[in-house]
């Protein structure tokens, strides 16, 4: 017996396509004093956005009650955050995001969230070689 065949539309293809590709991002940042804390695990809260394509969707400040750093990356990953931005992170926490497939931004400028997102969004966010090579030689 043959295959049966179908005939796609081209708003069939359109709706399979937004279906089926992936654009929302969901970006933390660990916040202090209103900017980027020096330390991934120590903050006054992490400031989430959603975006989809290039528009900046939701956003919002959340700090999970009772979790220790050490588990902050599996509760990011359970939060659906497909990007972290930060200054400094412990090895282990680049470790954990990569092997999760989560896009880690490190060794960027303490700078405002939306500034940063913004810097996210037009390809400009920068890494300072200084706090790269800081984290890659010690532990702290």
């Amino acid at each position: 017996m043959p295959w049966p065949t179908f005939t796609i539309t081209l708003i069939d293809q359109l709706f399979l396509h937004q279906y089926f590709s992936n654009d929302m991002k969901r970006i933390a940042i660990p916040v202090t004093n209103k900017l980027l804390s020096e330390y991934f695990g120590k903050c006054n809260h992490y400031e989430i956005f959603e975006i989809d394509g290039n528009v900046v969707g939701r956003h919002n400040a959340v700090m999970p009650e009772g979790i220790s750093p050490d588990e902050l990356p599996s509760w990011l990953e359970k939060q659906g955050i497909t990007d972290v931005i930060s200054f400094k992170v412990d090895s282990q926490i680049i470790h954990f995001f990569s092997s999760r497939k989560v896009n880690l931004f490190v060794g960027v400028p303490q700078e405002e969230p939306g500034k940063l997102v913004e810097a996210w969004l037009e390809g400009r966010l920068e890494s300072d070689e200084k706090i790269i090579n800081e984290i890659t030689r010690s532990k702290y």
